[in-house]
């Protein structure tokens, strides 16, 4: 995801590009040793199921254009992410990302949080070797972010609106604080700004969140196996995600069931059900196009250059997305 998508960050990270040959390609050195044998087939494993950015090329941007502690960014960005998808397998006990089988599913539970550990200990100790206190704060809120919206995530409200604005936070926490603070580190990387690094934090949030939304909108009108995870996977955990928010306003019945997280035989059939009778499909929807148009607004503030106008087709992707 990280590396697709910081070639696309330009615009908040432009510089003039080093005279001479650009040298090859390589991750920066965190440090580590390699894993022990038992972990290195699941490390080997989880880096293809990861991604949820399939996007082709905006643009071709020189990537001498970038520094090389922003690169650094978008790989600890994507250990992060990466860990956090298996360590969310593990709690959810998913058997399947991206239409293939997990890690925990394969290599079992134990296994499986020691992979995602020891993948946040690489970026932590890539983290380390920027040298920035200020990205190692920005960054590190990420991690915080994720455990935060794991917590909101167990719980629940009874009053409607109360029960929105909790799932936006949790949206905002497991989804879009990484993408927010990414697009921040590499702005204070590559700009001395303040304005500027709250416009990244605030595409990226926008982005985020609307991504998140798409995500909640595909669990109930995409197949099983377009999406490579089960059909309303979202009901059988017991979540309430923005088009049953939506719906509830109009079938007052679905409060119970989202109280008792849909654990009821019939529940999740007579929910879905629900949900695809209302307008709560296309009310997320109409949600994720409004901080879309959020994250356009924040960043058309930034000069006109070919790599801002990359970042708003992105926005325009995240609404067409299908899996």
């Amino acid at each position: 995801m990280a590396l697709r998508w910081w070639r696309r960050c330009g615009a908040f990270c432009r510089r003039a590009p080093p005279l001479g040959p650009a040298p090859p390609l390589r991750p920066p050195a965190h440090g580590l040793r390699g894993p022990p044998p038992a972990l290195r087939a699941a490390m080997c494993h989880f880096p293809q199921r990861s991604s949820v950015w399939p996007f082709p090329k905006l643009c071709s941007i020189p990537w001498r254009e970038v520094q090389a502690s922003q690169r650094s960014v978008a790989i600890i960005a994507e250990m992060i992410h990466t860990a956090s998808l298996v360590h969310d397998d593990v709690i959810d006990d998913a058997n399947s990302r991206r239409g293939k089988m997990t890690v925990n599913q394969i290599w079992g539970e134990r296994k499986a949080v020691l992979a995602g550990d020891f993948i946040l200990s690489a970026a932590s100790l890539a983290l380390a070797r920027i040298g920035n206190t200020t990205i190692i704060s920005v960054l590190t809120q990420v991690i915080e972010d994720l455990v935060r919206g794991e917590f909101l995530q167990l719980g629940s409200k009874e009053n409607e609106n109360e029960r929105f604005a909790h799932y936006l936070e949790k949206t905002f926490k497991k989804t879009a604080s990484l993408i927010a603070n990414s697009c921040k580190a590499v702005s204070i990387l590559g700009c001395p700004d303040p304005k500027v690094h709250e416009i990244a934090y605030q595409y990226g949030k926008n982005v985020g969140i609307a991504f998140q939304l798409i995500d909640d909108v595909l669990d109930f009108t995409s197949c099983a196996d377009h999406l490579g995870k089960p059909a309303a996977a979202d009901l059988k955990l017991g979540l309430a995600t923005g088009p049953v928010l939506f719906a509830c306003r109009q079938f007052p019945e679905m409060n119970a069931m989202i109280m008792r997280r849909f654990s009821k035989p019939g529940d999740v059939e007579r929910a879905r059900k629900y949900v695809l009778q209302s307008d709560g499909v296309q009310q997320t929807t109409y949600l994720a196009q409004r901080y879309c148009h959020e994250a356009t607004r924040e960043i058309s503030k930034l000069r006109p250059s070919p790599e801002r106008e990359a970042l708003i087709q992105l926005t325009e992707m995240v609404l067409m997305r299908d899996k």
